[in-house]
């Protein structure tokens, strides 16, 4: 399925770009619209880097990202590096004790702090706690008085804090602002916030909280965990692409979903979790992407029982490489494409790319299985030195597998 996010350029006072603002969007239709703030920034983030990833969005510049209250109460920034994120603080927040022990938190660990549509109210004792703790102060033209502009203007001044004017639509506008001191800029003025897609993996096993709830044991079952996940298709997915973002990029390439979790560590992965259940809960699926799931479920599996019943040595890489072999399809990306995005070992890559390895005659023999082709069935079986009639069992053990998988996944979703 296609997903889409919007990036707005901030331009400073030698008109070069200094950084973008990240916007939700769920389609080409350039306007945010009417949906929960929680699931707007988590879509947003995952779009963002995981998607298209923050490195190709944003070119190495900064990304004010706005956080809602519930999401930083998650810690949810401290999941990005401090150089490709800038924390914005909406103007509807609640402004009190905890939200500035929030914020100094964020500080503290190296987050710059943008306050959105910033407006002072003197009556909150809390508020002049927040704006010393704030590296940027940004003010909409659009809804403020000229009088309310100066008051924070000279409240910016005194702390030394950066004036971002937002919704610049005017040279008259921009001019103004300019010469009020303000130094970054944003708006039409300039420039329209700029759609960008990519592909995603529809989730279809909500195995989210039962896998937050594994993750939480005192002792994680760091196996179970893994199967879990290899369940999950969309969550694999982005599992892999996540250890290749550059913060974990590994100097070994990744031949299971069990050594990502070992690499990535318990507390990374439950962040996330957080994250993906949010975002992914809301989502629907057709009935085409849940038959192509499916078949990467069955896939996966074939391929790993293939192993287990011909190799001594680690099944894992079979599986990934019947669940990536139709990511092509799910993702309308080229294996080439996807094969940058994500770590996997070379044994797997040459067999989706069709180099006859052992991964490869597994996964050939699985595709002549699906078209029916049985002289191919057992000509592939004799080459692996397995009995066609076994082939078969463990043909019919991956389909009631995958289908199960499914079926969980439709009762869990019935019963929240």
């Amino acid at each position: 399925m296609e997903v889409y996010v919007a990036r707005q350029p901030i331009y400073n006072e030698h008109n070069e770009i200094f950084a973008y603002e990240l916007l939700y969007r769920n389609n080409q239709t350039n306007a945010f619209p009417n949906i929960d703030g929680d699931v707007a920034t988590s879509d947003v983030i995952i779009t963002s880097f995981l998607n298209i990833g923050i490195d190709e969005l944003s070119a190495g510049m900064p990304c004010f990202v706005n956080f809602t209250e519930s999401l930083l109460k998650l810690d949810v920034p401290s999941y990005f590096s401090p150089r490709d994120l800038v924390v914005e603080i909406l103007e509807t927040m609640t402004i009190n004790e905890e939200t500035v022990a929030l914020v100094r938190g964020l500080k503290e660990k190296g987050y710059r702090i943008a306050l959105d549509d910033f407006s002072m109210n003197p009556a909150n004792p809390f508020m002049r706690d927040l704006i010393k703790l704030a590296d940027f102060v940004k003010v909409d033209f659009r809804t403020t008085t000229k009088k309310e502009r100066e008051q924070t203007e000279i409240l910016c001044k005194f702390y030394k804090i950066t004036l971002l004017a937002e919704k610049i639509e005017t040279e008259a506008e921009y001019l103004e602002a300019k010469s009020k001191g303000y130094s970054l800029y944003q708006g039409y003025f300039f420039s329209k916030p700029t759609i960008m897609s990519s592909h995603d993996i529809p989730p279809y096993i909500y195995s989210y909280f039962n896998l937050i709830e594994k993750l939480s044991d005192p002792e994680p079952n760091i196996e179970l965990i893994s199967d879990l996940i290899k369940q999950d298709l969309s969550l694999s997915y982005k599992l892999l692409k996540l250890v290749n973002s550059p913060a974990f990029r590994p100097s070994n390439k990744i031949n299971s979903i069990q050594q990502a979790v070992v690499l990535l560590g318990i507390i990374e992965i439950q962040k996330w979790i957080f994250v993906l259940a949010v975002r992914d809960h809301q989502l629907e699926r057709s009935a085409q992407e849940i038959e192509v799931v499916t078949q990467c479920l069955i896939r996966a599996h074939m391929c790993e029982l293939i192993a287990k019943a011909k190799y001594t040595f680690s099944s894992s890489s079979f599986f990934l490489t019947g669940m990536f072999s139709l990511m092509d399809t799910i993702l309308s990306l080229s294996l080439d494409e996807i094969l940058k995005k994500v770590p996997l070992h070379e044994e797997i890559r040459l067999a989706l790319l069709g180099v006859e390895n052992t991964q490869y005659k597994a996964l050939k023999l699985v595709k002549q299985l699906e078209q029916g082709n049985w002289e191919d069935v057992d000509q592939a079986s004799a080459d692996l030195g397995i009995q066609s009639e076994q082939i078969g069992r463990l043909y019919k053990e991956s389909i009631l597998w995958a289908e199960d998988v499914i079926h969980a996944t439709k009762k869990q979703e019935a019963s929240e």
